[in-house]
């Protein structure tokens, strides 16, 4: 799973990506590096247009966008501050996919398991289209 940084160019390739698997070393590193303007720590900040705050509210409940919002709009409020609250919700958020993840990158026969029960699944419900969609064309 990735977050999708918004930029002209939409891509993996161009690095405008988070993904929420990466260690959390590397993961606090690609957040840090997200771009920002540059006001300072003490300058008002405008929510509306930050890629940062963007992304914490697709994450986040209500009252924690409220939150940051007023502090965005109170000064005071580094954008260090917000990557730091977005890489901790981010952990939080996904810490049971995280760790299935990481349990199935540690133990490849497991995921060889799982990977051919969904090839089953999938394989019993193409079947089915396969056959509507040749009825559909008289094949």
């Amino acid at each position: 799973m990735f977050l999708v940084l918004m930029d002209k160019k939409m891509s993996k390739s161009y690095g405008n990506t988070v993904n929420i698997f990466l260690p959390d070393k590397q993961l606090r590193k690609v957040i840090m590096k997200i771009k920002t303007d540059e006001k300072g720590l003490e300058d008002v900040k405008n929510p509306e247009s930050c890629t940062i705050f963007t992304l914490y509210a697709l994450l986040a409940s209500g009252d924690k966008i409220e939150e940051m919002k007023q502090s965005y709009l109170g000064g005071n409020y580094g954008y260090g501050h917000a990557k730091q609250a977005l890489f901790e919700l981010i952990v939080e958020k996904f810490s049971a996919e995280r760790k299935l993840y990481n349990d199935l990158m540690e133990d490849k026969d497991l995921l060889d398991q799982k990977l051919a029960v969904g090839a089953k699944k999938a394989r019993k419900i193409a079947q089915v289209t396969l056959q509507r969609v040749r009825a559909v064309i008289g094949y």
